[in-house]
């Protein structure tokens, strides 16, 4: 027998190495770990998981939650879903509603942190002002503007005092929807703004100075060297805006329960209209379960988008 063969059959004879077990103190650690995720995984599982698969459950079944009634209908929900006009004006509303607030949110936002970015007196009092929004509750939030908004409400005296004769910001399908857009905005575009001011924060001033110094402009610096630089945070903002545009429902219901004429029904509102309105919570579900096929179909196109336009990712 070679050298060679012998090392192989030296090696085939020997013994596997056990695997070592856990000392005491390991699984007294590991049950510790457990421990400490078991209320995220009881939560999840109780308050996501369960809810979502009732909701696709629900989905294929003629359920009226006042009478209490339930029966297997199959796809006959759906069927009854892709011929509604009523959903179609919905989905519409939803479509522009996120169309709106989803750039909205980016831009503002953007425009919001290059403003508070600057090292000028009291700049830390605007910073403030631009989130305080966001910390006030969205119920009062919406019954504030609720009043403001009124047909001889706040907003239109102060427009009266300059000789402008506006609106029923609320009760005018021209405008109402455009009105819940701009209450929308203000509440969060806060949030984008102390995002975009953290990540332009993080940009190194080392590759500014030396674009101002090779000659760009304000603008070309910020073209060129800025906002590359700040596109995974524009992509988490994207992506945020996104779902919270598609989930909205607290505005509506407060501002205009889905009125005048559906003008500001969205796909929220609509789902909660005809789960605790109409009862229908086999019907609700299927709009519920195209509401989440449409987030996860945007949110995966937003992260597959990436690899195109997100640079200086980490």
């Amino acid at each position: 027998m070679t050298s060679g063969q012998e090392a192989v059959g030296l090696v085939a004879t020997q013994p596997r190495p056990r695997r070592q077990r856990l000392s005491k103190l390991d699984r007294i650690d590991s049950l510790y770990g457990y421990a400490f995720i078991a209320p995220a995984i009881i939560g999840f599982i109780v308050f996501v998981a369960i809810p979502i698969v009732g909701v696709f459950v629900f989905s294929f079944q003629d359920y009226n939650s006042l009478s209490g009634r339930s029966s297997f209908v199959g796809l006959e929900n759906y069927q009854q879903l892709a011929v509604s006009g009523t959903f179609a004006r919905v989905l519409g509303n939803t479509a522009i509603f996120s169309l709106v607030v989803i750039p909205a949110n980016i831009i503002l936002g953007l425009s919001l942190a290059l403003l508070v970015n600057q090292r000028l007196p009291a700049i830390a009092i605007f910073r403030t002002a631009y989130f305080v929004p966001v910390v006030i509750s969205l119920v009062a939030w919406s019954l504030v503007w609720e009043v403001l908004l009124q047909d001889q409400g706040g907003l239109n005296g102060w427009l009266a005092m300059i000789g402008i004769e506006g609106p029923n910001w609320l009760a005018d399908k021209n405008v109402a929807l455009g009105t819940v857009i701009g209450v929308q905005v203000l509440k969060g575009v806060g949030v984008s703004m102390i995002l975009f001011l953290a990540a332009l924060q993080e940009v190194p001033v080392e590759l500014v100075e030396a674009s101002r110094i090779d000659g760009a402009n304000p603008w070309q610096t910020f073209r060129y060297v800025v906002a590359p630089l700040i596109t995974p945070t524009t992509m988490m903002i994207a992506i945020l805006a996104t779902i919270n545009s598609l989930k909205a429902f607290a505005q509506v219901f407060l501002l205009t329960e889905g009125g005048p004429e559906l003008s500001t029904s969205i796909l929220g509102y609509y789902i909660y209209e005809q789960a605790f309105k109409a009862f229908q919570v086999g019907y609700a579900s299927t709009a519920a379960v195209f509401l989440f096929v449409i987030v996860l179909l945007l949110t995966l196109l937003q992260w597959w988008s990436r690899k195109r336009w997100v640079f200086n990712e980490s």
